[in-house]
């Protein structure tokens, strides 16, 4: 069956307008903020001097790494400082007015009401035990003194402005049954209830996949334009700030050093921070760079004000002067604003590259014994069988049907939303949930079959790293601790042998023996990060799964945790599972990649061949959906997915086509598509014919060469 060519099934972006000319009186304005927390250590100088200014209808960007001050100069603005914070100087002027000498009550009238707040995990924002109709409701009965009666038809309104179809049912519905996205546009919905001047987001979409991160930021452009909304938007995420904001100011130790309109800044940054923030971010491009550009070590802790530039220690570019004189912030007449002496020295000069480019792998030589071979893999949960009828349970298709290999030191990419069955997909493969069906060999071994038998070898030639590198450690164990019990498992050496082993294993991964000796709160997110790798590495193993390992990492940490991998790869020939939902981590990363959904694979090849045309339409709609720097601030056209349930598998038809803007009708439901080859080892299980995917103009349009920046 074929089908004729139509235009992309696309949402224009939201067009961001250039800021007016600053009046007298902004909406917000932060003045000489400083602010401390009282430590077992000693004073801990968080936020030193910071000063910037939100106008009416503005949205501002506040970006830096974890520990720059970002949280903690909104939640100064929201009173919300917690134990032990204190603003010591410095004021904050909402509308003409110090917050600071308002007295408790006031700030607390202002906080939901003129000040309203959207924070980075939904979940832990919506209280379990009340239905999200009632937690909406809330404010409108506190702040608007509307009866229970009229704040229940103001809750379905704003759950019909956020763009829930069904705002009666989910209004009904408990936060544990709606998806992520769902329940943050709920969370949105709450914020916009009291009609705010002022909306604080806080890493609003950290937590979500690409497609709904695309709709929620698209969502919360026209909202914030619509209502002419003020925001002051959190984020390490510097893609999502130039598709939302119009202007933006960058952290580092606690302190601004740049400031000015989003595309100045992105485009052509001044600071060797900022520089250094941009140059660390995977790109989808047509040749990877052996290297990521990173920032060496972490972000500096003051006890008081700063005494010389709070970046010199980390910057390449660093002279004696920058260590032992502090620098002031020079405004530049285009309306930016930075705090480096050799500003202009350094226009033109980019943050230095740590290797050149490496070329991608097309299709990989065929080889008789791949080290992982998986065959027709499926997994249903919570099925169950009976002689009763009304026992019986279907259960829930995770994976349907999986083929695929891995050879000895590839990296193979698993791409898709949360749900689709990637996780799943990287259990079955280590053997820790059972199979329901198909097998998994192990450099020709049965896996699953063998860790029943008991057999700990194969276990032990591979291994796992978790997403939260902060939940795989225990707490009360310290590093040395924890990195010795897989050797004790596997019965390697005596207690001094294993300590001389944790040693080397944590100089591999580049930090000091002596962390051995520290416990996990005491280290970096991406410090634990490479602990949890060191201990993946001890049992010596030839594959290692990472499931979501550098998701929640900062830009510049995880540059440094994706170098590591690519070179412990490159010296001890290892291979990779490498499952995520970024696709630029992927495209910088892996040789070949998996896109699943619906537990399904809908395509599979060389990294270089997926990101171009032809492609399968869910590719196409996480391709699009990626934030990207571009030099005017613009942003091609969008594929947003709506929210949607995925179907159960094993059903017959295409599992993506519920939600497909490019469904041809009745076949996609009733049959399975096929899988068509292109070329490299390229396939699309697909109805739509490939010459017909082939005309659809590519999302990256350099990729044939030359550079596309993106996240």
């Amino acid at each position: 069956m074929t089908t004729a060519p139509h235009t992309r099934s696309a949402v224009p972006p939201v067009a961001v307008p250039a800021p007016a000319s600053r009046p007298a009186a902004p909406l917000l304005d932060v003045r000489g903020l400083t602010i401390s927390y009282g430590t077992g250590r000693g004073t801990l100088r968080a936020v030193s001097d910071v000063g910037f200014s939100i106008l009416p209808g503005e949205v501002m960007g506040l970006v830096g790494e974890s520990g720059s001050g970002k949280s903690t100069v909104a939640m100064a603005v929201l009173d919300l400082l917690g134990e032990g914070g204190r603003v010591e100087s410095g004021e904050i002027l909402f509308r003409g007015t110090d917050l600071r000498r308002l007295a408790p009550a006031e700030r607390r009238a202002l906080r939901g009401d003129s000040i309203a707040a959207v924070f980075q995990d939904p979940f832990t924002s919506l209280n379990p035990a009340l239905t999200v109709g009632r937690q909406i409701a809330e404010p409108l009965i506190r702040h608007k003194r509307l009866t229970p009666r009229q704040a229940a038809v103001r809750v379905e309104e704003l759950l019909g402005e956020v763009g829930i179809r069904d705002p009666r049912r989910v209004a009904a519905a408990y936060p544990h049954e709606l998806s992520g996205g769902m329940q943050q546009r709920a969370l949105i919905a709450t914020a916009l209830g009291c009609e705010p001047g002022l909306l604080i987001l806080d890493e609003p979409t950290t937590a979500l996949d690409v497609t709904v991160e695309a709709r929620i930021i698209d969502l919360l452009a026209k909202l914030c334009d619509s209502h002419h909304l003020s925001a002051l938007f959190v984020s390490h995420n510097l893609g999502i700030v130039n598709r939302i904001c119009q202007s933006v100011t960058v952290l580092y130790g606690g302190v601004v050093v740049e400031t000015g309109p989003t595309g100045r800044v992105l485009s052509r940054p001044a600071h060797p921070y900022t520089k250094g923030l941009i140059a660390a971010l995977p790109r989808i491009t047509a040749e990877r760079r052996a290297r990521l550009p990173s920032i060496p070590g972490t972000v500096a802790k003051l006890s008081g004000p700063p005494a010389a530039c709070v970046f010199a220690p980390r910057c390449p570019f660093a002279e004696e002067t920058c260590r032992s004189h502090p620098q002031e912030m020079r405004a530049e007449g285009d309306g930016t604003g930075v705090r480096c002496w050799k500003a202009d020295a350094l226009a033109t000069t980019s943050w230095p590259d740590e290797g050149g480019t490496a070329p991608r792998r097309g299709a990989l030589p065929a080889r008789s014994a791949p080290l992982v071979e998986v065959e027709h893999l499926r997994k249903i949960y919570g099925a169950s069988t009976s002689i009763l009828p009304w026992l019986r349970r279907a259960g829930t298709v995770a994976v349907d049907d999986v083929s695929f290999t891995i050879d000895r030191g590839e990296v193979l990419g698993v791409v898709g939303e949360s749900g689709s069955g990637k996780s799943t997909i990287g259990r079955a493969l280590l053997a820790l949930t059972e199979p329901s069906a198909g097998t998994v060999l192990f450099d020709g071994a049965d896996f699953p079959q063998q860790v029943r038998r008991g057999d700990q070898t194969l276990r032990r030639r591979a291994q796992l790293v978790f997403q939260n590198s902060a939940a795989s450690l225990n707490p009360r164990k310290t590093v040395g601790q924890a990195m010795e019990r897989p050797l004790v498992l596997a019965g390697r050496g005596d207690a001094e042998e294993r300590r001389r082993t944790v040693a080397g294993l944590l100089t591999r991964v580049g930090l000091p023996a002596a962390y051995a000796d520290r416990y996990p709160h005491e280290l970096s997110g991406g410090e634990r990060q490479r602990v949890n790798i060191a201990r993946a590495l001890a049992t010596d193993p030839e594959f290692v799964v990472c499931d979501e390992a550098v998701s929640a990492l900062d830009v510049s940490v995880q540059a440094n945790i994706l170098n590591l991998l690519a070179g412990l790869r490159d010296e001890m020939g290892l291979s990779y599972l490498f499952i995520t939902h970024d696709i630029a981590v992927v495209a910088h990363i892996a040789d070949r990649v998996l896109v699943v959904y619906g537990g399904t694979i809908c395509e599979e090849g060389p990294v270089g061949r997926v990101l171009r045309p032809p492609y399968h339409p869910y590719t196409e709609a996480l391709l699009s959906a990626v934030p990207r720097l571009a030099e005017d601030g613009s942003e091609p056209p969008r594929i947003l997915l709506e929210d949607s349930a995925l179907p159960p598998g094993g059903r017959g038809g295409c599992a993506f086509a519920g939600r497909c803007p490019r469904k041809l009708g009745a076949v996609c439901d009733e049959q399975a598509p096929p899988v068509r080859e292109t070329d490299q080892g390229h396939r699309i299980a697909c109805h739509i014919p490939l010459a017909t995917l082939a005309e659809r103009a590519p999302v990256f349009p350099k990729l044939a060469g030359g550079d596309a920046a993106a996240r």
